[in-house]
């Protein structure tokens, strides 16, 4: 089995940017050679974004804990609104 890899120089890879990536993305090894100096493109794998963990702490106002207000639903949106006494 022989691998095959890619050589080009800096003014070919100014040229066949895209071309040398698709190679890379494909698996190919692909070396740029500038005044005798190599360089091998790579590909990192893409880093997975953090998942947003649920808040431990819920905040509550005591009033509202203690029934003292609640919720009203009005053509506005939602309003606090005290609570009928018991």
């Amino acid at each position: 089995m022989y691998i095959t890899v890619k050589r080009y120089t800096v003014a070919q890879v100014r040229e066949r940017l895209a071309a040398a990536l698709d190679e890379v993305e494909r698996g190919v090894p692909v070396v740029i050679e500038r005044r005798g100096v190599r360089y091998v493109l790579a590909v990192e794998a893409r880093k997975s974004r953090p998942t947003r963990r649920q808040s431990v702490i819920e905040t509550v106002d005591p009033a509202v804990a203690d029934g003292q207000w609640t919720w009203a639903s009005t053509s506005r949106g939602l309003r606090f609104k005290k609570a009928a006494k018991r």
